[in-house]
């Protein structure tokens, strides 16, 4: 019963905190949060000050879906309620560390000098008196309860700027395409208007500019706001400095009559000049990045273990450090890494995320909707309401619910190309097995190498110490076939990764060409149609093929607009989706699209000269992480192969020498510990396996921009770590 009252109070606290942690996924938590804070705060938060409409500011600005009221208010409450919960907590935290820190008085007056004899009296909960022991735990109890309230409150407030920063970011990486659609169709002819609730419906495509814009098209369509007012509104809740100008100098454009087609001309070829200058900015920056991860992250940790395998050679064991620094520090740090350079170098790259699925889901969903919304309305009988479409209803949304199954056994090969790591679901499981049947189980007296690759030596599995036999046993049978396993996988992704990639990269680097012979076959008086018979014959590569399918697609009965997004879908290319979306809008407001097609393919050509330099100057990274890699690996087989084996062979001369067996002199290495050269092999070669897995990721982060352009990297460096060590 004391035992249970004892911990009466961590019980409340914990259930106190727990609908705050629930809250990001689970519904009900977050709706009792909204419930309790709105009654108890919400009158102070609507209280109008400057601080506060800075908060609204930031609210609109990071696209929070909750009033200023209802975000405020459930922030004083998240922090009041970790206040009262962290001084709880501060209770047991304080009292846990003076009962792990309590030393007998007489030991610390023993051990410590005369002058600092009176800390004995300090040291134990037993000695101190209730007023000494009131006072270190209320401090402890104020300090974390204060610590907590205003963290979270912090926290709270900081999330919106932050998430503004980043919305801030995406805009400015997406704004200049933004414009040259926008301007693509301005010049078709389609009324303004009309092209915002365009650009609006195209969010997947366009990203974060075309989403801002998309609340101003909601002011027009469901308040009558007029498109000058809804410009100004977009400027000054943007978090985008170059977005806020655009909208401001576009409002002042329509309100004052001037030439809208010319003032769009002058800003893309603003923000094209922009975007040269931003990627020369992200060059540099990558240089920075590449040199600070070869200094930190490469050269760092092998000082680090050359001098913790000489401290454990002479001084005492490191071996546990060196594991700590190798199977904690090096992948966590090239996590971080890896995390700080994506969320620095978004906005520089000007990655736009297209939707693959193009909303297919729930599609069966949204037509029966329609359907009842045209005349299908519940209907009523004795008084009761009766909706006979819910039957269908539950049965499309499980039909729609297993979409993702049937796009798999429809199209396994399109789909697996769209999601290169499902090749996991088959190699790990594979992987798995073959770990199983080649691993030989060990005992404690011997230890049976593999068969399966005699040119490992056994010496480097093996361990000889008593201490560690089991676990090195264990080791020496698993983890060669560990590491053969994982290329494998790393083979299968980056394969399926890779053939995707070249395939889109090919239809890129010919898609600026497409265009222009489009654009010229159509100023000549054809028709779209007409214009895409001609330009399917000439030599465009896997685009050719693709335009010969969708010219095939129309003549067995598809329209224009539907064959042309049935062609986005089988490309998978942000490229051609940004083209394609651009063409199809522009078809609707005019036959003319030949100035359209001008401007995409000039759109085209930019993104395709910017990334072909990007390319060229990312060589030089990727060049600069493999030869650091190199280093590394050098350095542990020549630490592995001569270093160590020659302490080990000096510290048993000197042992024999002792001994009177021999005439060695114990004077030169009579400080040398016991060598355990099968750890350190093993080590080594683990240490090199994950930095080059870790290399690998990181070179093709830095040379090419994504992390998945790493994989191939990483399965190069992983396999020729393997191989060295199999002859060493």
């Amino acid at each position: 019963m004391d035992f249970g009252l004892h911990l009466l109070p961590l019980v409340f606290a914990v259930v106190l905190v727990s609908p705050v942690l629930l809250s990001p996924v689970s519904k009900r938590a977050d709706l009792l949060i909204s419930r309790v804070a709105l009654p108890i705060f919400g009158f102070y938060v609507a209280n109008e000050n400057p601080r506060r409409r800075e908060q609204r500011q930031h609210l609109s600005a990071a696209h929070v879906g909750v009033t200023h009221r209802v975000y405020a208010s459930r922030t004083l409450l998240m922090a009041g309620v970790f206040g009262v919960a962290g001084s709880i907590f501060g209770v047991y935290l304080a009292a846990g560390v003076l009962d792990v820190l309590s030393v007998p008085a007489d030991t610390v007056r023993s051990t410590l000098p005369p002058v600092l004899g009176f800390l004995g009296g300090l040291s134990s909960i037993a000695n101190m008196t209730l007023g000494e022991l009131f006072v270190i735990l209320a401090f402890s109890s104020a300090t974390i309860g204060a610590v907590l309230a205003l963290g979270v409150y912090w926290i709270r407030w900081r999330y919106l700027v932050e998430r503004a920063n980043t919305r801030a970011s995406e805009i400015e990486a997406t704004l200049p395409r933004t414009v040259a659609f926008t301007f693509a169709l301005s010049r078709s002819g389609m009324p303004f208007p009309t092209v915002l609730q365009t650009l609006a419906r195209n969010e997947a495509v366009y990203g974060e500019a075309a989403r801002e814009v998309s609340i101003a098209v909601r002011d027009m369509d469901a308040f009558g706001t007029d498109v000058i007012t809804a410009l100004q509104s977009m400027s000054s809740r943007t978090p985008s400095p170059n977005l806020e100008e655009f909208a401001a100098n576009l409002s002042s454009v329509l309100g004052s009559g001037r030439d809208l087609s010319s003032f769009l001309r002058e800003q893309y070829d603003r923000f094209q000049s922009e975007a040269e200058a931003q990627q020369q900015q992200y060059l540099d920056l990558l240089s920075t990045l590449a040199e600070v991860y070869v200094t930190v992250l490469v050269a760092g940790p092998l000082f680090f273990i050359t001098v913790l395998v000489v401290i454990g050679l002479v001084l005492a064991d490191t071996l546990l450090v060196i594991r700590l620094v190798g199977y904690v520090g090096i992948p966590l740090a090239s996590l971080a890494f890896v995390v700080y350079i994506d969320s620095i170098t978004r906005s520089l790259r000007g990655v736009v995320a297209v939707d693959d699925d193009n909303g297919a889901a729930s599609d069966s969903i949204r037509a029966l909707e329609d359907r009842q919304g045209a005349g299908g309305s519940p209907a009523t009988d004795g008084g009761e309401t009766t909706d006979r479409w819910q039957v269908s209803r539950e049965r499309l949304a499980a039909y729609d619910r297993l979409s993702w199954l049937r796009a798999w056994a429809d199209r396994p090969f399109e789909m697996l190309s769209r999601r290169p790591l499902a090749t996991l679901v088959v190699t790990i499981p594979l992987g798995l097995v073959w770990v199983a049947l080649q691993s030989s189980p060990p005992s404690l007296s011997s230890i049976p190498l593999p068969s399966s690759i005699p040119s490992i030596p056994s010496s480097l599995f093996v361990s000889s110490s008593p201490t560690t036999d089991s676990i090195l046993e264990i080791v020496a049978a698993m983890d060669q076939h560990v590491v053969e396993a994982a290329i494998v996988s790393l083979v299968a992704v980056s394969l399926v990764y890779e053939i995707r990639k070249r395939r889109v990269r090919a239809i890129e680097q010919t898609m600026p060409d497409f265009l222009d012979r489009l654009a010229s076959v159509n100023e000549a008086g054809l028709t779209i149609v007409q214009s895409l018979r001609r330009v399917s014959s000439s030599d465009l590569g896997p685009l050719g093929d693709e335009i010969e399918r969708t010219v095939r697609d129309i003549d067995w009965g598809a329209d224009v607009q539907t064959a042309l997004h049935r062609m986005d879908r089988r490309t998978m290319s942000p490229m051609v989706s940004r083209s394609i979306t651009l063409i199809t809008n522009a078809m609707s407001a005019s036959g003319d699209i030949a100035p359209v097609l001008r401007i995409a393919a000039d759109e085209a050509q930019d993104s395709r000269r910017l990334a072909r330099e990007r390319k060229q100057e990312m060589l030089t990274y990727l060049i600069v992480i493999y030869i650091s890699f190199f280093v590394f690996l050098g350095i542990v087989v020549a630490l592995t192969v001569s270093f160590i084996p020659a302490v080990e062979q000096a510290t048993a001369g000197t042992a024999v020498g002792s001994g009177g067996v021999s005439g060695v002199t114990t004077g030169t290495f009579s400080g040398l510990q016991d060598v355990d050269t099968a750890a350190y092999s093993v080590l080594f070669f683990h240490l090199s396996a994950i930095q080059g897995v870790c290399s690998g990721l990181i070179a093709g982060q830095l040379g090419e921009g994504e992390v998945a352009d790493g994989l191939k990297h990483a399965t190069l460096l992983l396999f020729v770590t393997y191989v060295l060590f199999s002859f060493i």
